[in-house]
């Protein structure tokens, strides 16, 4: 189809307008999907370059020809199967199971119907829940992580396995689903979740691409040619940094884009005002003076300025780090007289934490917001490099048991001050101690539930995020917030790399300490010399001798009973093989994320909270193997 030069400017102007509406706030604007240049839509989906209703509207290949029924049902052809369009992204299209009706709780193995192609191709992004399968072997803990719904729209219920298609050590791209027939799994369903998010959408995420053999001079100017990741020999047009649209020559291609005083501009409105030579040279003539008289000034008042001998001025490093310090402390900068009120003036009674992490004060803001501060000194210019490279790390990851980074302050001299959010129950800390004086008990159900989640969150951190993260204190139960239904919090890892260790200790530090976490939360005590203790008691078969009082082991059923046993035996074999790396952080999560789903039989609590946890299989190791030095 010919557009004429009028057409063409008017699906200009409405994709600059669609632009300035779909656009968010940041440093490189982000393109919301736009319709194609006939504007297609069906029902409420608009459908973007390169799919298509009309054949007569400007594609790129009749693979992304789709039909609308009833103008509300939108379906794409790939072969002989049908499938119903869910949404789109920018790099793929969401579909349902072909030929289904309703929604199913699982699908055969076979229902999809996929073969790859030169166009599609099943998205990693993708995350499987497995049914009935005979080897769990192939199950990732990490899954549980993930809020992924179910045919109402809430949380889906129990998934026998869970496995992310991100996860290429057992599924590789071109495989079907009926892969997983191998491992004598009966049935499945799907999930995509975006990166970045935890949040699930139930569908089969399919990446699109055009073949290079037929891609010569499809990307617009300014657009670069960017490889598939799941079809081969297959690319798409991307955007260059500073310009925004789908890159494509016969779509929207890529319109300049910029942030001008504090907001979003588009195109020409990005081109600078032009100023006549005369009046640059009137200009420079004017403010050169002033420059010059302003340096001399502020060069004498850093003179005169006393230094503290052997101190580290960060008001340099500020100078020097300003840019790296808004990258890494993305959110709110907070002023340190702000900080300071909060948590009146940093008192002891303030407190939580006070270790080689650094010290953690709990503080209320002006708006009645619960924060607490961790206090990170920073000796020289390259402690607070590091420090700022952790924080924008950290900040980057979304998972719902790691304490929400609220912001920072860098106005406190050779400290700088990082802000958590402290959630409603306080620490785990609080709480064991509230149950030894029988204020409230927490229950083995909730204990069992925490430990899981904090096994889960650091074993996420350490061999899902790269480069990993360690948190280097977690022997403290301080360490650990409670949200209001007693959903864990970590907060207050460690920011400064120096005196860590090499990456193989950091593991084994992470494994050890969470031993000692244990075996507090088992006993609601913290010993000094706690793992000589408990480890003879366990050895000597006087378990319920550590056992917190409030917790009543001999009157307990004796399932709860073994879990506790198991539990503790997790703890000895944290401390005494984690330094010997036999031992890994993923490993205690998968056993603890078992014993919490067989648990889940045999009471109610676990029923909502380890509904998306995985039916892994234990590790088991026996008691005999336990040796007390």
């Amino acid at each position: 189809m010919f557009f004429s030069l009028k057409q063409q400017v008017h699906y200009k102007a409405k994709l600059l307008a669609l632009l300035l509406v779909s656009f968010t706030l940041s440093s490189r604007p982000v393109m919301s999907l736009v319709p194609n240049q006939c504007n297609d839509q069906c029902g409420t989906i608009q459908i973007p370059f390169p799919f298509h209703l009309n054949i007569s509207c400007p594609s790129i290949s009749t693979a992304f020809h789709l039909s609308c029924l009833n103008s509300t049902t939108l379906y794409l052809h790939i072969g002989f199967k049908t499938y119903r369009v869910l949404d789109f992204f920018s790099d793929g299209v969401l579909v349902d199971f072909p030929g289904t009706t309703g929604c199913r709780q699982y699908n055969d193995l076979n229902a999809f119907g996929f073969t790859k192609n030169d166009h599609f191709g099943i998205s990693g992004d993708n995350v499987l829940g497995l049914y009935d399968c005979e080897d769990s072997s192939l199950c990732k803990a990490a899954c549980e992580t993930n809020d992924l719904p179910g045919c109402d729209g809430n949380n889906g219920g129990s998934l026998g396995c869970c496995y992310p298609l991100s996860d290429h050590s057992i599924w590789h791209f071109g495989d079907g689903f009926s892969f997983f027939s191998k491992f004598g799994c009966r049935g499945f369903t799907s999930w995509v979740v975006s990166r970045g998010t935890n949040t699930g959408k139930r569908g089969v995420k399919l990446e699109w691409a055009i073949p290079r053999n037929i891609s010569d001079r499809i990307c617009a100017n300014n657009a670069d040619m960017v490889n598939a990741t799941t079809i081969e020999a297959g690319v798409r047009c991307l955007c260059k940094d500073g310009f925004v649209g789908d890159g494509f020559a016969k779509g929207a291609g890529c319109i300049k884009a910029c942030i001008k005083e504090g907001q979003e501009a588009y195109g020409k409105e990005c081109d600078g005002p032009k100023h006549s030579h005369k009046k640059l040279v009137i200009l420079a003539g004017v403010l050169a003076p002033i420059f010059i008289l302003v340096s001399l000034f502020l060069f004498l008042c850093i003179l005169k300025r006393p230094v503290k001998p052997g101190s580290f001025q960060l008001d340099q490093a500020r100078y020097n780090s300003t840019l790296s310090f808004q990258k890494g402390c993305r959110t709110r900068l907070f002023s340190y007289r702000e900080l300071d009120e909060a948590t009146r003036a940093f008192e002891d009674s303030q407190m939580l934490v006070n270790d080689k992490n650094g010290t953690i004060h709990a503080g209320i803001l002006s708006d009645g917001s619960h924060i607490a501060v961790q206090k990170v000194q920073c000796e020289t210019e390259r402690d607070l490099i590091d420090v700022l490279s952790r924080i924008e790390l950290i900040s980057s990851v979304v998972h719902r048991n790691l304490a929400r980074l609220v912001g920072c302050c860098i106005e406190s001299g050779s400290t700088l001050l990082v802000v958590y959010e402290y959630p409603a129950n306080g620490t785990l800390e609080k709480h064991l101690q509230y149950s030894k004086g029988q204020k409230f008990v927490l229950d083995w159900y909730k204990r069992l539930r925490i430990a899981t989640e904090i096994a889960s969150i650091l074993a996420y951190m350490q061999y899902e995020i790269a480069p990993p993260i360690f948190h280097h204190g977690l022997k403290l139960s301080d360490y650990v917030f409670l949200d209001v239904d007693f959903s864990v919090k970590i907060s207050g890892l460690a920011l400064l790399s120096s005196g860590c260790g090499d990456g193989h200790n950091n593991y084994e530090n992470d494994v050890y300490d969470f031993g000692l976490l244990l075996l507090e939360i088992i006993s609601g005590n913290k010993y000094t010399n706690m793992p000589t203790v408990a480890l003879e008691k366990i050895k000597s078969g006087k378990l319920e001798e550590i056992v917190d009082p409030s917790l009543s082991y001999h009157e307990q059923p004796i399932t709860r009973r073994e879990q506790i046993e198991i539990v503790a035996d997790i703890a000895t074999r944290c401390l005494l093989f984690g330094a010997d790396a036999k031992i890994g952080m993923i490993d205690v999560a998968k056993e603890l994320v078992h014993i919490a789903k067989e648990g889940n039989k045999k009471g109610p609590e676990f029923e909502e909270t380890f509904s998306n946890s995985s039916l892994l299989q234990m590790i088991s190791m026996s008691p005999d193997s336990i040796h007390v030095p």
